[in-house]
């Protein structure tokens, strides 16, 4: 199949792509390179550098005639979107559309968004929260990512767009960058992998989902071949806390970094974990890493990047 994937160049969309190429796919890539990076490239793939809020978005769909489309190029900095709401919205939901539009026009006919579990369900009611969750959104991120699911639904029935959402649990894995939107495992295994001290937000024990970035693949992969439309929650189902994060991090880096505490976040989310139950039902998707084994890979990966001063 004739593939686009948005964000392709970043932490997520890379291994997609890659993935995708070695299933015998023709993937192309778009991205602004504003997260990614072009050594994440695949050289099998064909790469488009440009915004997906541009205005060449329309011709290249045009030209290309894309028949899926992967969708993960995002401003994904919860903390960017409640500074700058604006700025959030015209990426997240004005350059979707600028995507959407062209692709309804020029025969696509499908799109897989890979979107946020945590962010639109926020605070449990219930844990695991599944797709059924209430989505109580606590950051114009995660509102725009509910909203992004409600055009998919307007495209569907207007337009007969088929469509999966992904809501993911927090992603980690090999490719992960430390720095800008970076996620808690990336930026301490660098920091004990460089001898740096690692802060923990508070008493540390806000939890999270941890899934590994090889697992979400697979979810991907599936959804590809899935017939029906919908939503989908992407995790482990298994709370773990930032204080046990930092000693499983802490045992495989072989650092010597001491547990420091700084003062907690106001506002910071407290608990979020996804239940998994409906894509393993569903699809078949089983997870495969534990916590342990993938924060072990991760590190590993680390290491090797250290070395070659990447």
């Amino acid at each position: 199949m004739k593939i686009a994937v948005t964000g392709g160049a970043g932490f997520i969309g890379s291994h997609i792509s890659d993935a995708l190429i070695a299933q015998g796919h023709e993937v192309h890539i778009i991205d602004d390179l504003s997260g990614g990076f072009r050594h994440n490239l695949n050289p099998k793939a064909v790469f488009h550098h440009t915004d997906i809020r541009d205005e060449s978005i329309p011709a290249l769909f045009e030209k290309e005639r894309f028949e899926v489309l992967y969708h993960l190029a995002a401003q994904m900095d919860v903390r960017k979107s409640v500074a700058d709401p604006q700025f959030d919205a015209k990426v997240n939901v004005l350059g979707f559309l600028n995507l959407l539009e062209a692709g309804r026009k020029n025969g696509l006919t499908r799109v897989i968004l890979s979107s946020t579990g945590g962010a639109i369900y926020g605070e449990p009611d219930y844990t695991p929260q599944d797709e059924n969750h209430t989505e109580r959104p606590m950051s114009p991120y995660g509102i725009t990512k509910l909203v992004s699911e409600h055009y998919l639904r307007f495209y569907n029935l207007v337009y007969d767009l088929q469509w999966i959402s992904l809501r993911y649990a927090n992603v980690y894995g090999p490719r992960q960058n430390a720095h800008g939107e970076a996620g808690v495992v990336a930026i301490f295994t660098e920091r004990m992998l460089r001898g740096q001290n690692c802060f923990i937000n508070g008493d540390g024990l806000q939890t999270r989902d941890y899934v590994h970035v090889a697992d979400v693949v697979q979810a991907n992969l599936l959804a590809l071949k899935h017939t029906s439309n919908g939503i989908f929650n992407v995790g482990t189902g298994i709370e773990t806390n930032v204080v046990e994060l930092f000693r499983h991090l802490k045992k495989f880096t072989g650092s010597d970094t001491p547990e420091t505490h700084a003062e907690g976040k106001p506002g910071e989310q407290l608990r979020s974990v996804v239940g998994t139950a409906k894509i393993e039902k569903e699809m078949g998707w089983k997870r495969k890493y534990s916590i342990e084994e993938g924060l072990r890979e991760t590190v590993e990966w680390f290491k090797t990047r250290e070395k070659q001063n990447v």
